[in-house]
């Protein structure tokens, strides 16, 4: 195993300075260009097809929903929570570039099929599936590509192109609420434009909100498969073919939409709330899935000396985690906690570096990474360990426990099988060994 010594490091250490070059900088404001520009788009397409009165309308009833789908994304990333810089990225992305682009392509096709005597419904099925599922997925494929460390797993995947939906989403029901309204207020008034909004908003929020997240979602789950294998034609064909799942969804959904509104509803209730159930299903189980492989993978570290076994058992469930992080509040306030919370974090994101170089994936960075994350676990752990006084002044070496006695002799004393207390004790530095794999 690769590792470090880990000394007597007391205090988390500062991570190195992040050099800001030239490049960086030049992709920040690409990036910022990017999503101002295409927020300028749909404000100014927006605006001046229905004037500043609706758009308001459709921002705000359109942000309604936002909320809770991103609340929903973050509680499925809460073992390994990922930077809100890059989440914000993401839903940016889909909402502010993705829309504009798509936009102007759907547009441009309507146009067309029109002029070729085409019912642009070809458009809704054809072209928008393709276009706007391609165009949701460039903002975390952009991640994947140039922040690959934090895209660790089938999770971080449906998180990040959950928000690009979500964002897309939302944008996309500005265009659709104000339109809504204005057609409506000229047919009957202001009246019939609110009554015309609310019908929409319980069919395109109310009982089909989850659409793009959920279609999106299915090329988070082909990135995510990418970012876990060491297979090159596994990193090729999972993106592509759960791309091709996501606009198939989309497409059948939009075709639905067109065949009337029985076979939408019998489509529906037998074919997309099934489907959608099935991907929660799964994503909650895979969730669950990097609980266990902290179980799985962490020993290797309990082993080497670097954790107890007692850590390794408080880190499998969230109850157990909530009762660690609520005894370091006990030990040591909002410090502890915090800590504690850092600790928790560290161990999930070593967890799943060391299960990708078992699985053979190749990473250059590995052997830093680690010992980055090593020395941030030592020093969060430093933070609340030997602080309960009911726990004896004991030592872990890697393989047993040493409890010193009153007349100075120590005792070593085997762990227990069943580890069920999430409370750690001072681990007995190994000796110095050269870094490496052993």
């Amino acid at each position: 195993m690769s590792y470090v010594p880990p000394g007597e490091i007391s205090t988390p250490l500062p991570p190195p300075p992040r050099r800001f070059t030239v490049g960086r900088f030049l992709l920040i404001l690409g990036i910022i260009a990017a999503l101002v520009a295409g927020a300028t788009v749909i404000l100014l397409v927006v605006g001046t097809r229905v004037g500043v009165g609706p758009l308001l309308i459709g921002v705000g009833t359109a942000v309604i929903p936002v909320p809770v789908l991103v609340a929903c994304f973050m509680w499925l990333d809460r073992y390994e929570p990922e930077p809100t810089a890059y989440l914000a990225f993401c839903f940016g992305w889909g909402a502010c570039v993705a829309t504009a682009i798509s936009l102007g392509v759907n547009t441009f096709f309507a146009h067309q099929f029109e002029a070729a005597g085409i019912s642009d419904n070809l458009v809704a099925v054809a072209v928008a599936p393709v276009i706007e599922e391609t165009t949701k997925a460039l903002g975390p494929l952009l991640l994947f590509w140039f922040r690959r460390r934090h895209f660790s797993g089938i999770v971080d995947g449906i998180v990040y192109c959950g928000l690009s939906a979500t964002g897309f989403a939302m944008a996309e029901n500005i265009l659709y609420i104000s339109g809504t309204y204005v057609t409506g207020q000229r047919l009957l008034g202001d009246a019939s434009g609110a009554a015309s909004v609310a019908a929409l908003f319980v069919v395109r929020i109310l009982l089909s909100g989850f659409a793009h997240p959920l279609f999106t979602s299915m090329t988070g789950v082909g990135l995510g498969l990418a970012a876990r294998t060491n297979k090159v034609w596994v990193r090729i064909v999972a993106p592509v073919g759960m791309l091709l799942v996501a606009m198939i969804l989309h497409g059948s959904w939009n075709l639905l939409a067109t065949l009337g509104e029985r076979v939408l509803a019998v489509g529906y209730v037998s074919v997309m709330v099934p489907v959608f159930l099935t991907a929660v299903g799964g994503a909650i189980w895979i969730r669950a899935w990097e609980a266990r492989l902290v179980a799985r993978v962490l020993p290797d570290y309990v082993r080497a000396g670097w954790l107890t076994a007692p850590e390794v058992a408080s880190l499998v469930t969230f109850s157990r985690r909530a009762s660690a992080r609520e005894w370091a509040r006990r030990m040591m306030g909002d410090v502890g906690v915090r800590a504690m919370r850092g600790y928790q974090f560290t161990a999930t994101r070593l967890a799943l570096l060391r299960d990708g170089l078992v699985r053979g994936r190749p990473d250059p960075d590995y052997q830093r990474e680690e010992h980055e994350l090593l020395t941030s676990l030592t020093a969060q752990r430093a933070v609340f360990t030997g602080r309960d006084p009911s726990v004896p002044p004991i030592m872990w070496d890697g393989a047993n426990y040493t409890l010193p006695l009153p007349d100075g002799s120590t005792r070593t004393v085997p762990p227990p099988p069943q580890p069920v207390v999430p409370v750690a004790v001072p681990v007995m530095p190994p000796p110095p060994a050269p870094y490496g794999y052993r």
